[in-house]
């Protein structure tokens, strides 16, 4: 039930986000469309009250339909089923721009939309005919629609990629579907109460009808060139406040007494807004589907059954993650000095990008970042499942009986997080002398306007401030004049993938950011020539990806950063400190 109120509330505040302003002419006209049966007003028949019926009264309800139905599957599963059958990602994305531009013709020229109706002829009545057209163009606008990201869209859409979906998630993605539905129903039923009972729109039909045409058409031609994507970085997100707040509230409502009976959901959701203390939350799951070991004795595995008695730290990871760089460093500190009283750290290396993967890459990383605890390379996602995690870095203490104390998620309250590990060593072993607690420095970033994460690769850009198309293909870009804040352009020539963009001849990035520090997770072979300020510094590229430092400030500031990259380096993302 926790699910299906996160989902439905968090898609009922998609609904009237600024994402949606550009659907909302296509809804509105999509769902007033008349029907040929009735071209005039007066030919409409009437009720048993008398009054006049306007033929396709259903037609609102079967957009809104079809968007839902199509927008909770292609979410879910379209991803999943394009990579199984080894299609292109944007397949459905394209097709949905070629349905909606063909019933935009259709609905302008009358031949063509007798053709695409005639395969529905053997259907004997006519207004399920003429319905069913609205409930494909909602079929149509579900495909090439995303709300705006955020938490719970993120959820589904990555449980639907990598097959890691229960009946939670279901639950989670109908929930969203139908929240974001709501508010586009009333929309698409205020647009057929105007055009029915306005005399303009009744004397003017055919002329609406092309008006509806046009705007489809436009519609897909604004997405096709990401238009809307430019029109929503202009437009104030009026509902990401209220958004934030409602999640936050209704996730400690729902965390709120269950720690005790043993949840591990209810302790990930309080350690996402500051949960303090040990709780109990419920038995630690197996490792599982663990790939390879490292930094074990002859690397065989370890097993949470064998260490217990042991107090275990389990902290999953990735090494090109800035997040986990800044605080894997305590959890090596508290390997050391606390081995000798009974704490394991284990951490479990779950992949972010294709790169991580390989184990190679793995082991030369964890020996740049100078960790000596094992680890267990969860290349498949497996045991990061069965934790249900969702972010790096995040860390299970499991006490000597094998139960969950304490779920951390992301870096800080290492003295917290220390103090409990401390806690649970004595509980173990009451007569114990502890060493004294490390010391450690804590390089969290505090500064609440940081630029977020800035993925390159086209499935989750979202800060591109450029010229040109930002999808899938080869193609040459130019800076744009100027750069609005924390967003990036590109020159030069560029191969855009799903997870990186490849540089071409003459390849720069320009980046408008406010931090500290700036890192470009980057791989290949080559040089990155960093010019900011004024100054220009050359930075040498090999090896698998990893992060480079591109910019570094005193203090947290506004600034921008142009970097130029030799032909085949592969840029993955933009991480900040």
């Amino acid at each position: 039930m926790t699910l299906v109120l996160v989902g439905f509330l968090g898609g009922l505040l998609t609904g009237i986000s600024p994402c949606i302003l550009p659907v909302l002419p296509v809804v509105f006209f999509g769902g007033a469309s008349p029907n040929r049966a009735a071209v005039e007003w007066n030919e409409a028949p009437r009720d048993r009250l008398g009054h006049r019926v306007v033929a396709g009264r259903a037609r609102p309800f079967l957009v809104i339909a079809g968007l839902t139905l199509s927008f909770a599957v292609f979410t879910l599963f379209g991803t999943l089923v394009l990579s199984l059958l080894h299609l292109p990602a944007g397949l459905i994305h394209w097709l949905g721009l070629v349905v909606l531009v063909l019933l935009g013709l259709a609905m302008i020229v009358p031949s063509l939309e007798r053709l695409i109706e005639r395969p529905f002829s053997r259907i004997p009545q006519r207004q399920v005919r003429t319905d069913r057209g609205g409930f494909v163009l909602g079929l149509a606008l579900g495909a090439v629609f995303v709300p705006c990201a955020g938490p719970v869209l993120a959820a589904i859409t990555v449980a639907g990629a990598t097959g890691r979906f229960g009946a939670g998630t279901l639950a989670l993605t109908l929930a969203f579907a139908v929240g974001t539905a709501i508010p586009l129903l009333v929309f698409a039923l205020a647009g057929r109460q105007l055009t029915t009972r306005l005399r303009a729109f009744r004397r003017r039909q055919r002329v609406i009808r092309t008006v509806s045409g046009a705007v489809m058409i436009a519609l897909a031609v604004a997405l096709t060139f990401n238009v809307t994507d430019a029109v929503q970085r202009y437009i104030p997100n009026y509902t990401q406040a209220l958004g934030n707040s409602l999640e936050k509230g209704v996730s400690t409502a729902a965390s709120s007494g269950s720690a005790a009976g043993g949840s591990l959901q209810a302790c990930q959701t309080a350690a996402y807004y500051g949960g303090e203390g040990l709780e109990d939350c419920g038995a630690a799951p197996a490792f599982t589907g663990i790939r390879q070991w490292l930094n074990t004795s002859d690397d065989k595995p370890l097993s949470l059954a064998a260490l217990k008695g042991k107090v275990v730290l389990v902290d999953f990871w990735a090494y090109s993650c800035i997040n986990c760089q800044r605080e894997l460093p305590h959890a090596e500190a508290w390997a050391k000095t606390y081995a000798a009283d009974g704490l394991v750290v284990v951490g479990v290396h779950t992949p972010e990008y294709a790169f991580e993967q390989v184990p190679a890459n793995v082991e030369a990383g964890a020996k740049r970042l100078g960790l000596t605890f094992p680890i267990a390379i969860d290349d498949q996602d497996a045991t990061w499942t069965a934790y249900d995690n969702q972010s790096w870095p995040a860390s299970y203490l499991i006490d000597a009986t094998g139960k969950i104390r304490h779920v951390s998620v992301g870096e800080g309250d290492y003295g917290q997080e220390e103090s409990e590990i401390r806690q649970l060593l004595t509980a173990a072993d009451p007569g114990i002398v502890l060493p004294a607690a490390t010391k450690v420095a804590d390089t969290t970033p505090q500064d609440a306007q940081q630029s977020p994460e800035t993925y390159l690769g086209d499935q989750r850009e979202q800060y591109y401030g450029g010229t040109g198309s930002y999808s899938s293909g080869t193609r040459s870009y130019a800076y744009p004049k100027s750069l609005k804040s924390q967003t990036y352009a590109l020159t030069g020539k560029w191969t855009l993938g799903t997870e990186s963009i490849t540089a071409g001849s003459g390849a720069g990035i320009r980046l408008a950011y406010h931090a500290s520090k700036v890192y470009l997770d980057v791989g290949g072979t080559g040089t990155l020539t960093v010019t900011a300020g004024g100054k220009s510094t050359k930075i040498t590229v090999s090896g698998a990806p990893d992060i480079y430092t591109v910019a570094s400030n005193s203090t947290p500031r506004d600034g921008t950063v142009t970097i130029s990259l030799s032909p085949g380096l592969q840029g993955y993302s933009f991480t900040f400190g």
